[in-house]
């Protein structure tokens, strides 16, 4: 388990270190992620290296939500007075979220069933 978690921070690490030599704006959780995806696919990192500490940090995922939480509790009265926007903004975001998954999936499947059909 600790060399498991030794994976997870070193692309943590990795990811913090681009972000601080390069002052790109995505988080270096998001860039360590990413690498870890590309190691794994890459087969430089095996999934056995780091299957038991992800599933036991997706299965208490939620308890990694209770400082956000808290987060809006305090701000409540900043909430209450704001609500409709925040509302607004989350029903929209919502329907443009799902407008551009929709499209993004329509182009890969279209550039792909070419694709598989070339290979039967």
């Amino acid at each position: 388990m600790i060399l498991q978690c030794a994976v997870l921070f070193a692309f943590l690490a990795i990811g913090e270190f681009i972000v601080w030599f390069t002052g790109i704006p995505i988080p270096s959780s998001i860039i360590g992620m990413l690498l870890l995806t590309a190691a794994l696919r890459a087969r430089v990192v095996r999934l056995i290296w780091v299957d038991k500490v992800a599933d036991f940090l997706v299965k208490n995922l939620g308890f990694f939500f209770v400082p956000a939480a808290v987060g809006i509790i305090r701000h409540f009265g900043l909430i209450k007075v704001q609500w409709m926007p925040i509302v607004g903004a989350s029903i929209v975001s919502t329907f443009v979220i799902i407008a551009i998954t929709g499209w993004a999936h329509q182009i890969v499947r279209r550039l792909t069933s070419g694709h598989h059909e070339l290979s039967r």
